[in-house]
C-alpha cells in the first residue's frame, strides 16, 4: 500500500511538471503566432506588442501610423553588410522601438501618453520643425567608411531624414573593427560580436539573447527574413508541444492504472473475516437444503393435492372477480348511454324541425320496458306531448320536406341516422356546410380581386384621369361613370388620327434619335482608322507597328437595346403593316421612353441602364494589334496590360493617350494647320521609364502635331532635347524661392556649350540646390 501511494504521489507530481510545461510551450505558441500573424500583414520588423501600443496612441489621438513612425521602420542594414546585422541589431534595438513625432503632433501625444495607462513602455523623441532637416548640407559631418553608421540606410520618402541622419551620427559612430587590436586602439568602436566601446573607457556586451537571433530583429522595411526564422520556431513549438501531450498521456493512464489498483486494495482490506468472502460454503448450505424440501414434496402425496386444489380455486376466483367487474362496468356504460340517448332523441328532432322551417316539439314518452332505465314513472319533458312509446313519439317526429331530403342526401352519403351516430352525422352535416358556405365566399373574392386588379391596371395606365378614384369595389360607381363617359365620347373615331400622329412625331424622333447613335458609332470606327493611319508611320518596335482595333460589344443590355430601337422603325417609314401597326409600335415605343424616364422601383437601375446604352462608346471593345510590317500579319494582342514589362506597358500607355488625344481633339490626319486644340500638358513627364519607351512616346506626339508642355528632372533631357523648342530652366540656390529662366532651345545649347557643362554633369543624383 505504501508503495503504492509513493508512486501516486510521484506521478501527481510529474503530471503537474508536464501540465505547466505544456502550459508554457501553449502560451509561447501563442504569442508566437500573434507575432506572425502581425508581421504577415505588414513589412516591418516592430514586435506585435509595440505595434498594438501604436495602434492605441493613433486611436486616441486621431493620428495616422505614418505621422508617428517607429524609427526601426526607417533604418535598415545595407545588403552588402550583412555581416555586421547582428551587432547593429544588439546596438539600436532600444532606438529602433523608439517613437518619432513630428512638432506640430507633439501636444496630442504627450497629452494622450501623460493621461493614458500604458501597461508597457514608450519612447518617443519630438522632432523639431527644421532640426536636422537640411539633407545635403555642406556643414553635415560625413560618417567614415568603417563607421557603423556608413552600414545602414534611412528610408529615402521619410521626412525625418535628416533628424535620423544626425542622430545617429552622434549616437552611434562606432568604428567597426575587424580585430581586437583595432578594437583597443579606437575610442568609440564595436565588434562583429556585440561589444561596444564608448567615451570613459565604458565597454558593454548584452548576450541575453543569441546576436543572430531574427525573431528580435526591429529594423529595416522587409520583414520576410524574420517570417522565416519565426515560422521555424513556431514549428518547432508545434513539435514539442506534441511530444509534451504524448507524456502527458501516458502519465495520466498510468495515474489511471494505479487509481485502479488502489480501489482494489481498499476493497480488500474493508474485509475483516474469511467467512465474508467464504462464498463455497454457502453455495454447498443452499444446494443441502434445497434437496431436503424435495425429498419431503415427494414423500407427502396428500399434501402435494391439497397445494394442488388451492391454486386451482385461488385461478378460478380470480377470474370470476374479473367477470364481474367487466359485466357491472358494461352496465354502468349501457345506463349511460340510454340516458345520453333520451337525451339527443328529443334534441335531434328539433335541430331537424328547424332545418326544415317547423316550429320546435316537446314529448314525453312512458319507457316500454323496465331496462330501459330504473324510473318507475313516466320520462316527461315540459309535459307538452304525452306519448305511450317510442314509436308513437317517432310519429309526431317524422319530417319529409323534399327541401331538407336532397339537403341530406347532397351533404350526406348515406343519409341514416341511429342514436349512436347522430353526432358523426351532425358533424359532417356542419363541416359540409361550412365548405358551401366557404366555397361561395372564395368565389365572391375571385370576383372583387379581378375587379380590383382591372382597376388598379386603369389606374396605372391613366393616372391623369383617376388621380382622385382608388382602386376598390367602393369606388364601383365612379368606374362605372367613366365607363359611360367613354362610351359616350366614341374614342374609336379618333384611332385613324393617332396613327398619323404616331407615325409622324415619335415615331420619326425615334429613327432621327436612332439615326444619331449610329452617326456616332461610324465617327468612332472613322477616327480609330484615322488614328491607324498615324500608327501605321511609327514603329513600335524595329519592323513592328501597333493597330487599334473594334469589335461590336456582346453586351446582352446593349443588344437588347439596339434591336428593340430598330423594332420600333421597321416598316413605320413604308406604312407596312397599318391594321396592326398602331397598338404594337405604340407599345414598343412606351417600353424605351418609361425606361429612359425611369420605371417606378427601377429609377436608379433605369438611369444607369440608359447611360450606359446610349453612350456609343460602350457598343465597342477595344484593343491593340501589333503588327509585322513585311506581312501585316500579327505579333501579339492586348486587350489590357496584365503579363506585360514595364517597358511593354509604358509604350502601350503611351500608344492609348495619343489614340485618346486624337480621339477627344478630333485631329485631322496629314493637316498641318486645322482648326483643332492640340495644347497638351504632362507632368513627371518620362521620369521613370526607360529610354526606348521615351523616345517612342516623342515621336508618336511629334507625329499627332501637339502642342506639349513638357514638367521632367533633368534625367531624361539627352532623350528629350532633340523634340523641344524652348525650355523653361528652373533653379532653386537658396531653399527660400525658385527662379525660372526661358530659353529657346538654341540659347540653352549655346549656353551649355559656353559653361562647358558635359551630359554628366547634369546627373540628376547630385542633389545640389546650385545645378
Amino acid at each position: 500500500q505504501e508503495r503504492q501511494n509513493e508512486s501516486s504521489v510521484a506521478l501527481d507530481n510529474q503530471h503537474t511538471e508536464v501540465s505547466v510545461q505544456m502550459r508554457d510551450r501553449r502560451d509561447e505558441h501563442d504569442s508566437l503566432s500573434a507575432e506572425i500573424t502581425s508581421l504577415e500583414q505588414r513589412r516591418t520588423n516592430i514586435p506585435v506588442a509595440q505595434m498594438r501600443l501604436r495602434e492605441a496612441l493613433c486611436e486616441g489621438t486621431g493620428l495616422q501610423a505614418d505621422d508617428v513612425p517607429f524609427i526601426g521602420e526607417l533604418l535598415q542594414v545595407r545588403e552588402d553588410e550583412h555581416a555586421w546585422e547582428g551587432a547593429a541589431e544588439r546596438v539600436l534595438r532600444n532606438f529602433g522601438l523608439s517613437l518619432l513625432v513630428a512638432d506640430e503632433h507633439y501636444a496630442q501625444v504627450a497629452t494622450w501618453v501623460d493621461k493614458t495607462h500604458l501597461r508597457g513602455r514608450v519612447v518617443y523623441y519630438r522632432v523639431r520643425t527644421g532640426a536636422g532637416q537640411q539633407r545635403g548640407g555642406r556643414d553635415r559631418q560625413t560618417p567614415a567608411s568603417d563607421s557603423l553608421v556608413s552600414k545602414l540606410l534611412v528610408h529615402p520618402d521619410t521626412i525625418f531624414h535628416g533628424w535620423l541622419e544626425n542622430e545617429l551620427l552622434q549616437r552611434f559612430n562606432y568604428v567597426c573593427c575587424e580585430s581586437q587590436q583595432q578594437f583597443y586602439r579606437e575610442v568609440r568602436a564595436i565588434t562583429r560580436n556585440g561589444q561596444t566601446k564608448g567615451r570613459g573607457d565604458r565597454h558593454e556586451k548584452d548576450d541575453t539573447h543569441r546576436i543572430d537571433d531574427r525573431s528580435r530583429y526591429v529594423l529595416g522595411w522587409s520583414n520576410e527574413e524574420k517570417l522565416k526564422t519565426l515560422k521555424a520556431q513556431c514549428a518547432q513549438l508545434e513539435k514539442q508541444i506534441f511530444e509534451i501531450s504524448e507524456q502527458l498521456i501516458a502519465v495520466k493512464k498510468a495515474r489511471d492504472l494505479l487509481n485502479e489498483r488502489l480501489r482494489a486494495l481498499a476493497d480488500v482490506q474493508a474485509v475483516n473475516s474469511w467467512q465474508a468472502l467464504d462464498w463455497q460454503s454457502q453455495v454447498v448450505r443452499i444446494g443441502k437444503l434445497t434437496e431436503e424440501r424435495k425429498a419431503l414434496e415427494a414423500t407427502s402425496d396428500i399434501l402435494r393435492a391439497l397445494t394442488l386444489q388451492l391454486e386451482t380455486t385461488k385461478t378460478e376466483l380470480k377470474d370470476a372477480d374479473e367477470k364481474c367487474s367487466a359485466q357491472q362496468q358494461k352496465i354502468g356504460e349501457t345506463n349511460n348511454k340510454l340516458a345520453a340517448a333520451r337525451q339527443l332523441f328529443i334534441a335531434t328532432h328539433n335541430i331537424l324541425r328547424e332545418c326544415a322551417g317547423l316550429e320546435p316539439l316537446t314529448v314525453a314518452y312512458q319507457p316500454e320496458e323496465a331496462s330501459l332505465g330504473d324510473a318507475t314513472e313516466p320520462v316527461e319533458f315540459d309535459q307538452a306531448i304525452w306519448v305511450e312509446s317510442q314509436e308513437e313519439a317517432m310519429s309526431h317526429l317524422t319530417l319529409d320536406p323534399p327541401r331538407l331530403q336532397n339537403m341530406l342526401k347532397e351533404a350526406l352519403d348515406e343519409p341514416v341516422f341511429t342514436v349512436e351516430s347522430i353526432d358523426n352525422r351532425q358533424s359532417d352535416l356542419r363541416e359540409w356546410l361550412q365548405r358551401q358556405i366557404d366555397n361561395d365566399d372564395a368565389a365572391i373574392s375571385r370576383v372583387a380581386q379581378r375587379i380590383v386588379s382591372a382597376m388598379t391596371t386603369y389606374i396605372t395606365e391613366f393616372p391623369a384621369d383617376t388621380a382622385e378614384v382608388d382602386a376598390n369595389l367602393a369606388a364601383s360607381d365612379e368606374f362605372r361613370a367613366m365607363l359611360t363617359a367613354l362610351q359616350a365620347n366614341d374614342l374609336p373615331r379618333f384611332e385613324a388620327k393617332f396613327k398619323e400622329l404616331l407615325n409622324e412625331n415619335t415615331i420619326r424622333e425615334v429613327a432621327n434619335f436612332q439615326s444619331q447613335l449610329n452617326r456616332e458609332r461610324d465617327e468612332i470606327r472613322d477616327r480609330i482608322e484615322s488614328i491607324n493611319t498615324s500608327l501605321n508611320e511609327i514603329d513600335y518596335v524595329d519592323g513592328r507597328y501597333i493597330v487599334l482595333e473594334n469589335q461590336l460589344v456582346t453586351d446582352a443590355d446593349i443588344r437588347s437595346f439596339q434591336s428593340e430601337l430598330r423594332a420600333c422603325t421597321e416598316g413605320s417609314l413604308t406604312g407596312s403593316g397599318d391594321e396592326q401597326y398602331s397598338e404594337q409600335k405604340f407599345l414598343q415605343v412606351r417600353a424605351i421612353i418609361e425606361r429612359f424616364r425611369g420605371r417606378e422601383g427601377s429609377i436608379d437601375s433605369d438611369r444607369r441602364w440608359t447611360d450606359r446604352v446610349t453612350d456609343v462608346r460602350n457598343w465597342f471593345v477595344f484593343a491593340a494589334s501589333e503588327r509585322w510590317r513585311s506581312d501585316n500579319t500579327e505579333h501579339e494582342h492586348y486587350s489590357d496590360s496584365g503579363g506585360k514589362s514595364g517597358g511593354q506597358k509604358e509604350k502601350l500607355a503611351y500608344t492609348i493617350l495619343a489614340a485618346s488625344l486624337s480621339y477627344r481633339f478630333g485631329l485631322e490626319w496629314g493637316v498641318r494647320r486645322s482648326r483643332s486644340f492640340r495644347f497638351v500638358v504632362i507632368d513627371e513627364a518620362f521620369g521613370r521609364g526607360s529610354d526606348e519607351s521615351a523616345d517612342y512616346g516623342l515621336r508618336l506626339f511629334q507625329k499627332l502635331n501637339l502642342q506639349l508642355l513638357v514638367v521632367t528632372p533633368l534625367q531624361k533631357i539627352h532623350i528629350i532635347e532633340p523634340y523641344v523648342s524652348a525650355v523653361g530652366y528652373v533653379t532653386n540656390a537658396t531653399g527660400a524661392a525658385s527662379q525660372i529662366r526661358c530659353l529657346t532651345i538654341e540659347e540653352y545649347r549655346a549656353e551649355k556649350a559656353r559653361l562647358g557643362l558635359m551630359p554628366s554633369d547634369e546627373d540628376p543624383s547630385n542633389d545640389d540646390p546650385s545645378n
